[in-house]
C-alpha cells in the first residue's frame, strides 16, 4: 500500500484528531468552569472523577471488541469525543458539565484503550520506542496548534466558549469520520483474545498502571487549575503555558523514544520517577515560599518531559506479553489505571481546600513508590524473566 494508507499514517492521523477536541477541551475547562459555572476546588474534583469513571469501565471494551472491530472502535470513539466537545458550553451548571464530560469521557478512554492495542499489535518491537515517540510529538505538535489558534483568535476576535467548542470538537469528528472512510480495514498479525486476561507474571506491569494513574491524576486536576485560582491567569495565558510546554515536548518525545530504545526501560522509568517526586515536592515549596507564577510555569513544563518518559510502560509489557493478550490486557490495564482516578479527584479536591500542600506531598510519595517498582524492571524484559524476580533467568536478561 502506499505510505499515506498503512496502519502508521492511520496511527498518525488519530493522533492529529484526539488532541483537537480533547486539548481545547482542556485548556478552556479551568477557565470555563471558574468563569461560568462558578466551581471551586471540590467541584473541579468531582468534575474529574465523574471523567475517569469511563477509563475505569474500559474493561468493557473487551466485551465491545466481540462485535467491532478495533479499529472500528477507535474512529467511532473518536467521534464521540468530537461531537461532546461540541456540546460541551450548551451545558454551563454543575451537573450540565458532568453529564456532557462523561459522554466525552466515554469516547475518549475508549479511544485511548484501543489505539494502545493497536500500537502495540501494529508496531515492530524493535521501532516501536521510537515510533511511540515520533506519535507523542505528533500529537503534542496538533495540541501546539489548537493552542495557538486560540492564544492568537480568543481575544483578538472575542470569541466566545461555545464558538471554540463547536470548531474544535466538530474538526476532531470530521477527521475520524475521513479516516474511516480513506483507511482499509488492517489485520492484526495475531488474533487477539477476545475475553478478559489476568495473569500472575504480568503484576508488575499492574502495578506500575495504578501508580501511574493515581499520581497522574494529581497533577492533571490541580496543577492547572492552581494557575487559575492561585496566580489568576486568563484563556490565552494559560494557553500559552501549555504551547510552550508542548513545544518542549515536540522536540523532546521522539529524543525520549529514542533514549528508550538505547538505555531501556528500567533506565528510563527509573529517571522519570526521581525527577516526577523532586517536581512534586517543589510543587508543594510554591505554597510554602511562594516563588511565584513563573517557577509554577516552569515547573508545569519540566513535568511533563518527565511524563513522557511513561512510554516505556508500553514497550515494557509489549515486550513480556504473549501477542495475542495484547488487546484484552490494554483493556484491564486501562483499567487498573483508573482505579485511583474514580476517588482521588473528588476527595483530594476537598482536601485541597484546606491544605494544597498535602496534595502535592501525596503525589511525591506515589512517585516515590513508582521508583521503587521501576528497579524491579529487567534490564532486558521477556517472557519468562518479566521482572527481575522473575526465575529462571534468560542469559541475556541482565
Amino acid at each position: 500500500m502506499p505510505i499515506w494508507r498503512r496502519p502508521e499514517a492511520l496511527l498518525m492521523l488519530m493522533a492529529v484528531a484526539m488532541p483537537i477536541a480533547f486539548a481545547t477541551w482542556s485548556a478552556l475547562l479551568n477557565n470555563f468552569t471558574v468563569e461560568v459555572a462558578g466551581f471551586d476546588g471540590a467541584d473541579i474534583g468531582w468534575l474529574h472523577t465523574v471523567r475517569e469513571i469511563p477509563g475505569f469501565l474500559a474493561i468493557g471494551v473487551i466485551v465491545v471488541i466481540l462485535f467491532m472491530r478495533e479499529q472500528v472502535l477507535a474512529l467511532v470513539s473518536l467521534i464521540m469525543l468530537g461531537l461532546a466537545t461540541a456540546l460541551t458550553a450548551q451545558f454551563p451548571s454543575l451537573g450540565g458539565i458532568l453529564m456532557i464530560t462523561l459522554i466525552s469521557s466515554i469516547g475518549f478512554h475508549y479511544y485511548e484503550t484501543v489505539n494502545q492495542s493497536l500500537q502495540l499489535q501494529w508496531l515492530p518491537k524493535d521501532k516501536a520506542p521510537r515510533m511511540l515517540g515520533t506519535l507523542l510529538a505528533i500529537g503534542s505538535g496538533a495540541t501546539f496548534a489548537a493552542y495557538g489558534c486560540i492564544v492568537l483568535t480568543w481575544r483578538a476576535f472575542d470569541l466566545s466558549y461555545d464558538l471554540v467548542y463547536w470548531v474544535a470538537g466538530g474538526t476532531t469528528a470530521l477527521i475520524a469520520l475521513a479516516a474511516f472512510l480513506i483507511f482499509p480495514q488492517f489485520e492484526s498479525p495475531h488474533p487477539q483474545t477476545k475475553k478478559m486476561v489476568l495473569r500472575k507474571r504480568y503484576w508488575l506491569y499492574y502495578a506500575l498502571q495504578f501508580m501511574s494513574g493515581a499520581r497522574r491524576q494529581i497533577f492533571i486536576v490541580f496543577a492547572g487549575f492552581m494557575m487559575v485560582e492561585r496566580y489568576g491567569l486568563d484563556v490565552h495565558e494559560i494557553t500559552a503555558l501549555f504551547m510552550g510546554t508542548l513545544a518542549v515536548n515536540m522536540v523532546t518525545a521522539p529524543l525520549v523514544g529514542r533514549a528508550v530504545g538505547y538505555f531501556g526501560e528500567r533506565a528510563a522509568l527509573i529517571v522519570e520517577y526521581a525527577g516526577l517526586s523532586t517536581i512534586f515536592l517543589l510543587y508543594a515549596g510554591l505554597y510554602v515560599f511562594d516563588w511565584g507564577v513563573w517557577m509554577a510555569g516552569l515547573l508545569y513544563v519540566i513535568n511533563h518531559i518527565f511524563f513522557s518518559l511513561a512510554l516505556a510502560i508500553k514497550t515494557y509489557f509489549q515486550k513480556i506479553a504473549d501477542p495475542a493478550d495484547i488487546a484484552p490486557t490494554a483493556a484491564v490495564a486501562f483499567t487498573i489505571n483508573h482505579i485511583a482516578a474514580v476517588f482521588l479527584p473528588a476527595s483530594l479536591g476537598y482536601l485541597w481546600l484546606t491544605s494544597p500542600v498535602s496534595v502535592y506531598l501525596l503525589a511525591a510519595l506515589m512517585a516515590l513508590i513508582s521508583l521503587g517498582l521501576s528497579t524491579l524492571v529487567p534490564r532486558h524484559p521477556v517472557a519468562g524473566h518479566e521482572t527481575r524476580l522473575a526465575r529462571p533467568m534468560p542469559a541475556a536478561a541482565e
